[in-house]
């Protein structure tokens, strides 16, 4: 490998003959610090006191003589001077922490780049002024108020900054401005040991400033990490900085770059691989590590991964191969990307989504589905977590209250997380504290150091809140504290510990400033990701930016560009990895800087460019084959002892798969509440209030007159059987509240349609809602089979016996027709047909009939009145159950025939 870019410089320094032991180094970051301080420790055989080793924002902070403070206390100190304007009317903290972090950010970078604040500002505010929307002479309230916003801004920004340097803190920009104004001072009590500045590339104005007022002082030095290839070309971006000082500082005017180097050029071996989504180039990436440290002699020393998505940290720590112990994570793991932070988040969710009438089911059942809500309610006497997910779904809560939680008063989990009062913020964080308590407590139980970690972190964030939320008073409902909470745990992260000068290196784009490494693999070199391309997270428009010489996306290109070939110029094996799926949230087309890689002739023979994916073998899907062995066979004789339904023959007839699932394994659909009513319980709500309906009327003939006095009980009767089947809703207002209209309408209509039989024909009543079982010889079969079912309705019309089925869903008469017997058993749309045969059949083996008729009443359908099943004729005689019986048996020894297979039918 060529020698290093620190290890250079330490070679010039001693080749100036200055001791290397007394210098300070001002470095981009404090981990090239890191290197650097191993780089001179190795050039000494005697122990010596480390030279200062600072980044330059702790340089420059100590110019200032104040501290950068964290990003919650400046927008809370920005949220009060907003207050304290002269502003007429404010937004509330909630609101304002949508443009806060944004204005905030215009403030750094105009203190950064030494503008003067009341030039750009008012200039800002002139432009809104021209802006505006309002084309009439008179400006509305809106307008006014939004004007008058940005009139303000200067003022703003001077009471927020005088408030924050009276408290001797700042933000970056307005420490950077503070430190060039004390710069004179330094720079007079800094005489005597050399200051080096190493390996910088764009520096804001102030850093610039700073940096070329040292210089001035002969002892002094900066480097500069740029190869000459780029150095030398005029429009290459990756040198674009550098050569701006190189023009424009005077003190190049007698000096030469130090630290250019020619290595870019050197023999080095390229691969850039397409890889499609993110996952798949962390399992990519994962298995270049394997293949690299099987083949190398140095095993994975000297490796770098560079992620350019730090997003991808997760999956990338599941790719690792687990044969590599070494590896050290110089970016720490944001708080809200833990599974801790969505469990407190749903928390959060479910408090601010309590109303009067309870806790919506899906937020219940989403928090108590968490991993750690299971963990916790494990731990207590009776499960509650358990317990209430199963009342939900048995019982249909859709809200639920804290008296349906009455029976789990005992409990620390439910008594935290479904208080009896609407909680305040505080309220929110002291039973968020309390959980943190009880897990803890479980965790060091079972040693686990781990978990353990995350809840420290999340224990000081919720101190921190607290701390915070009781001593602001404009914090007062749980959605401000929800951005609150979110903008703490998006600034907070878990530090990996690691060994940072020795195994696999793993880090972002900025944490490779000044470090070289032999392999070098990188990731998501995407458009939008690398470089990031525009983003309009600023107040300040382009032309304003141009103007005032502040940087835009074109800059910030730039930067990007610098840093990748930076990393690409001493390494030897550098793998480049982009995402081949154009995707909205993981980046675009393929980056240019692999484009301008791979049309730069002086580099690409020395690359090569593949597409990787998994391999997959198309072949076509094959049906669900379900062979009889002995044990199914057995399960099916017990089936058809216990008795088959006509529902479940006919789903064999639609699909043997659905049937065996279904009837032998018993597989039933899952419990779920009914935000919205399932089919079958409308049906059963229909069912049962017809039964209760006409069951006063059992053996007696209808009339007209009994018929019509139905009507006026049917919305009670409706009611009665909605709370029966679904006992935690409300029909009195939204969905429910058509669905019960609906039902009510259906039913009327059939009462209606009752009468104009009635004025036709006699009716009477036989049977409502029967169970009926018989058993059926089958020839072949030497086991007891039965056919068992209940009719809905059994009466007399005319003479004529007649069998009822109700049907809330739509059926057609020719679902009711057949002309070819064998259609029975093989089309699903007779299936109606096969059902009203099979009630035929059982009711007539009961009770002897000659003549019978079946039909169905289809409630969607009701205009078409009764449906009667026909073959040649709408009367079932006792041959047409011949017939059927002889194809029921068919069907049948199909069902149990063990060389016939289930096989999946295509529906």
């Amino acid at each position: 490998m060529h020698q290093s870019f620190l290890e250079y410089v330490l070679d010039d320094l001693e080749g100036k003959s200055i001791p290397i032991e007394a210098c300070t180094y001002v470095l981009p970051s404090k981990r090239s610090g890191t290197f650097l301080k191993k780089y001179i420790s190795s050039r000494f055989t005697k122990n010596i006191f480390s030279p200062e080793v600072l980044s330059i924002e702790d340089f420059v902070a100590q110019i200032a003589g104040i501290t950068t403070a964290p990003t919650i206390d400046l927008l809370l100190e920005l949220y009060n001077a907003y207050q304290a304007s002269k502003i007429e009317v404010h937004d509330d903290f909630l609101t304002f922490l949508k443009w806060g972090q944004t204005l905030l950010q215009d403030f750094n970078e105009i203190d950064r780049y030494l503008i003067p604040a009341k030039d750009i500002l008012n200039y800002l505010s002139a432009i809104k002024e021209l802006n505006h929307w309002s084309l009439k002479k008179d400006k509305t309230n809106l307008v006014e108020n939004y004007l008058l916003f940005w009139n303000h801004l200067e003022s703003l920004y001077a009471a927020f900054s005088k408030s924050l340097l009276a408290q001797q803190k700042g933000y970056q920009g307005l420490v950077y401005r503070t430190a060039v104004n004390k710069l004179q001072n330094s720079l007079e009590s800094n005489t005597e040991n050399p200051i080096v500045f190493v390996g910088f590339n764009a520096l804001n104005t102030a850093e610039s400033q700073i940096i070329q007022n040292y210089l001035e002082q002969p002892n002094n030095h900066i480097y500069w990490d740029i190869d000459s290839y780029f150095l030398d070309d005029p429009f290459h971006d990756a040198g674009l900085f550098i050569r701006n000082y190189k023009r424009e500082w005077p003190y190049y005017r007698t000096r030469n770059i130090l630290g250019a180097q020619s290595s870019f050029l050197s023999p080095k071996s390229i691969s850039v691989t397409g890889v499609p989504k993110s996952i798949s180039q962390a399992k990519y990436a994962g298995k270049l590590l394997q293949d690299i440290h099987i083949s190398s002699k140095e095993g994975i020393q000297n490796t770098a991964l560079v992620l350019a998505d730090e997003s991808l940290l997760n999956p990338m720590l599941q790719a690792i191969p687990s044969s590599i112990d070494q590896v050290n994570i110089t970016m720490g793991l944001p708080l809200n990307k833990t599974v801790l932070y969505s469990f407190f988040l749903s928390f959060l969710e479910l408090s601010i989504s309590r109303t009067k009438k309870g806790w919506f089911y899906k937020d219940v059942l989403k928090f108590i589905a968490n991993p750690y809500s299971e963990t916790i309610s494990a731990s207590e006497k009776n499960n509650p977590v358990k317990v209430i997910g199963k009342n939900i779904k048995e019982l249909n809560w859709v809200y639920i209250t804290s008296n349906d939680l009455s029976d789990h008063t005992s409990s620390n989990y439910v008594e935290a997380v479904f208080p009896n009062q609407s909680g305040s913020p505080l309220q929110w964080i002291e039973n968020c504290l309390l959980l943190v308590k009880m897990l803890k407590d479980i965790f060091q139980e079972e040693k686990n150091a781990m978990e353990l970690e995350y809840l420290y972190r999340f224990y000081t964030l919720f101190n921190q809140l607290k701390q915070q939320v009781s001593t602001l008073d404009f914090i007062t409902d749980l959605k401000s504290i929800k951005s609150f909470f979110k903008q703490l745990a998006s600034t907070e992260a878990l530090d990996f510990i690691g060994e940072p000068l020795s195994g696999l290196q793993i880090m972002g784009m900025l944490e490779s400033r000044n470090l070289d490494f032999e392999t070098v693999i990188i990731t998501s070199i995407n458009e939008g990701i690398l470089p990031s391309g525009k983003s309009n997270n600023s107040f300040i428009p382009f032309d304003v930016k141009r103007e005032y010489g502040l940087p835009t996306y074109k800059e910030k290109d730039a930067i990007y560009t610098y840093h990748f070939y930076r990393l690409l110029q001493r390494a030897k094996n550098i793998y480049l990895i982009y995402n081949t799926e154009t995707d909205v949230l993981e980046g675009g087309e393929k980056s240019r800087l692999i484009s301008q890689l791979l049309t730069d002739q002086n580099i690409a023979y020395n690359i090569t460019h593949t597409i990787a994916s998994p391999e997959v073998k198309i072949s076509p899907l094959p049906s669900d084959r379900v062979l009889k062995t002995s044990l199914l066979l057995q399960d099916i004789k017990e089936l058809a002892s216990h008795g088959f339904s006509p529902t479940s023959l006919s789903n064999y007839i639609r699909n043997p798969i659905e049937f065996y699932k279904k009837s032998i394994l018993k597989i039933r659909d899952l419990d779920e509440v009914e935000e919205n009513i399932a089919a079958n319980t409308f049906g059963t709500i229909v069912h049962d209030s017809l039964e209760q309906l006409y069951q006063p009327f059992i053996g007696k003939l209808l009339t007209i007159q009994n018929i019509s006095s139905l009507n006026s009980i049917v919305p009670e009767v409706v009611k009665i059987h909605f709370q029966k089947n679904l006992p935690g809703i409300d029909i009195n207002k939204g969905k429910f509240l058509l669905v019960y209209s609906v039902i009510v309408k259906y039913l009327r209509n059939f009462i209606d349609k009752e009468k104009e039989q009635l004025s036709r024909h006699e009716i009477r009543i036989l049977g409502l809602e029967e169970k009926y079982e018989v058993a059926l010889n089958i020839p072949g079969l030497d086991f007891p089979i039965k056919l068992k079912g209940t009719l809905d309705r059994v009466d007399e019309v005319n003479g004529i016996i007649r069998i009822v089925d109700y049907k809330t869903g739509r059926v057609e008469p020719r679902n009711v027709k057949i002309a070819e017997w064998e259609e029975l058993i093989s089309n699903y749309d007779k299936s109606k047909a096969f059902q009203l045969l099979c009630y035929s059949y059982m009711y007539s083996e009961k009770n002897p009939a000659r003549e019978l008729q079946a039909g169905i009443y289809s409630f969607k359908n009701l205009n078409q009145g009764f449906m009667s099943f026909s073959s040649n004729g709408n009367i079932i005689t006792t041959e047409v159950l011949k017939t059927f019986e002889t194809y029921l048996q068919k069907l049948i020894l199909e069902i149990c025939n063990p060389d016939i297979p289930f096989m999946e039918k295509e529906v």
